[in-house]
């Protein structure tokens, strides 16, 4: 059985390897559908933050944006309001007094360069300018200008206005030492100027000279207006002012403040509803893949009970095959054991039926002999007992009874030879059962299957059986009549002789087998009991297993029970066993009489 083909178990290995990987890779995939999950909504989650922090941003910056465009347009009708307020009285005075006040020798002044390649007023530039702006605070039109610029923007956002003329020169400035510079290089007063265009600018300031004094940390935006003469469409000079806007934008920064919280909760609900997804997800697929195992597993247990069937239905063909062997041996060494005593006892019915006639035609002659011996001593005894004649006596008397005491040795000696010609006969005769006997056991002289009366066959078996047993053993027989049935008799024969000589090697020493046979409406029972040592419980359910022995190597085989079981229920019977430990054990072999009984 060590050479069969172990389907269980290379399907066992192979299966179970082909589900390792088949789980591994269901394992990987749904671990990188998860993951590309996850990652689909993390991207998805960084778009949104972009999009909430570019919302911010951008509404952030359109804040700024309209608080310098409404700044701006105010701004712009301040200046009108401030142009128009004062342009007759107080501007056009001043404008006219300004023009006694030379500035072109300040300008004509050249510029330093400084290392990093900017240009810029020098000191003297400075000084020159600031000497400029003093003659025009001298000027009789400044002071009523300045007191009326301060009393209209009092109490307003307006921290600071400054008025260029149209060659960039600070003619007014509500910080004073502002007055004099040059800002004609400044890209609003250009703007301004040339192009007519209002341009403003957010800026922080730490600390700024304002109407209302020095100011810190405030926040201002710078708008370079144009001014237009009233009535027409020139433009007569700039007006820069500086807007506090610090209220605004701080409401500004919070609101942005409040988006960016907003955004920031957003996102952390995405995130913690990301998760719960990737949760639920990972959850649904550990569902899938447990179920999938679950599938995988009743796959391989129901496939590995059709292989566990297979396995059994090939170990059984195999046993089959290797009784089938052994049978087929058996029988080959039947067929040749039967040849052997066909020949046999073809060659010794000849002689022997040719010295059993001799013999008989020596018994008779020895009869023969004995009888003309008797009869000489009788007649000796006769004469002896009557006076003989003269002429008729030809023997002295103690010749005469010398001859009789010979004669009747002689008899003697016939008598022990005819004896003994009677025991070779009585041999002669056992020869010619013994050969009848072994051709009966084979049976070669007959069909496969015959009619039968299996206790003619089982005394064959039986007068085998005495041949190779112990002497000590007795094989009783215990036959009761039964009817004749179509079998095997040289298969059955054989489990016959198996069963008295496994009951004979169950004896220790001196024994009894018991051959019965009983019938009834159905079944013949033929029973083979010894008084042996029994079979153990653990071993009597493997009795019947092809290759199991208790005998010591080389001593047996395991496969006589296995055969006999086989060729029982080939003749549609059974065989039953009961045993004791100490007792004995007892075969009953069960054949059915119906023929439609049998396969």
């Amino acid at each position: 059985m060590s050479n069969y083909f172990r389907l269980t178990r290379y399907f066992t290995v192979t299966s179970l390897v082909a589900l390792g990987v088949v789980g591994a890779t269901l394992m990987y995939f749904e671990h990188r559908q998860s993951n590309f999950f996850q990652e689909v909504q993390n991207k998805d989650a960084q778009i949104l933050t972009g999009i909430q922090s570019d919302f911010v941003n951008r509404a952030d910056a359109v804040a700024r944006r309209d608080l310098l465009a409404v700044n701006e347009h105010g701004n712009v009708n301040l200046t009108r309001l401030f142009s128009n307020a004062l342009w007759t009285s107080d501007l056009t005075p001043y404008l006219a007094d300004i023009r006694s006040v030379d500035f072109s020798h300040c300008k004509a002044l050249a510029n330093a360069v400084d290392a990093q390649g900017r240009s810029g007023p020098t000191p003297e530039k400075k000084a020159c300018f600031k000497e400029v702006g003093a003659k025009l605070q001298a000027l009789a039109s400044f002071a009523p200008l300045d007191a009326r610029v301060r009393e209209a923007m009092q109490g307003s956002t307006v921290f600071k206005i400054k008025v260029y003329d149209l060659s960039g020169i600070t003619i007014y400035s509500t910080e004073l030492d502002q007055i004099g510079e040059d800002k004609s290089g400044s890209t609003g007063w250009k703007s301004a100027a040339h192009e007519g265009k209002s341009i403003s600018e957010l800026t922080f300031r730490d600390k700024f000279s304002a109407l209302q004094g020095v100011v810190e940390n405030r926040d201002l935006i710078a708008s370079y207006l144009p001014v237009i003469e009233p009535g027409g469409k020139k433009i007569v000079g700039v007006f820069e002012v500086y807007a506090d806007v610090t209220p605004f934008l701080a409401q500004i920064k919070a609101t942005s403040s409040e988006f960016k919280q907003a955004a920031l909760s957003n996102q952390a609900r995405l995130a913690a509803q990301a998760d719960a997804n990737h949760k639920q997800v990972q959850s649904r697929s550990n569902q899938q893949l447990l179920i999938v195992a679950g599938l995988l597993a009743l796959l391989y247990v129901v496939l590995l009970s059709i292989v566990r069937r297979a396995q059994t239905v090939i170990e059984r063909q195999a046993r089959e095959s290797d009784a089938t062997k052994q049978r087929l041996a058996h029988s080959e060494k039947m067929t040749s054991l039967g040849q052997m005593v066909a020949g046999v006892a073809h060659q010794l019915n000849t002689p022997l039926a040719f010295s059993k006639n001799n013999v008989l035609l020596s018994i008779q002659a020895l009869d023969q002999l004995e009888g003309a011996v008797h009869r000489q001593i009788r007649h000796s005894t006769r004469r002896s007992e009557t006076v003989p004649r003269e002429s008729d006596t030809l023997l002295e008397p103690m010749d005469q009874e010398l001859l009789t005491q010979e004669l009747a040795a002689a008899m003697l000696e016939v008598r022990e030879a005819r004896e003994m010609l009677n025991d070779v006969l009585m041999g002669m005769g056992q020869m010619n059962e013994l050969v009848d006997n072994m051709r009966s056991f084979t049976r070669l002289d007959r069909a496969t299957t015959v009619e039968v009366n299996l206790n003619k066959a089982l005394g064959s078996v039986c007068y085998i059986a005495k041949t190779v047993i112990s002497t000590k053993i007795t094989l009783k027989q215990a036959f009761q009549p039964l009817p004749a049935i179509e079998c095997h008799v040289s298969q059955l024969n054989q489990v016959f002789l198996n069963l008295i000589n496994n009951a004979a090697q169950a004896i220790k020493g001196a024994g009894t087998i018991t051959v019965a046979t009983q019938a009834d409406a159905r079944f013949i029972t033929i029973s083979v009991s010894d008084t042996g040592d029994g079979i153990p419980a653990d071993v009597l359910p493997r009795i019947f297993e092809a290759y199991f022995t208790t005998k010591p190597s080389g001593e047996g085989t395991g496969l006589g029970l296995a055969i006999a079981l086989n060729i029982v229920e080939e003749h549609g019977g059974d065989i039953q066993v009961s045993s004791e430990v100490g007792l004995g054990t007892e075969f009953r072999v069960r054949l059915p009489i119906d023929k439609a009984a049998r396969p």
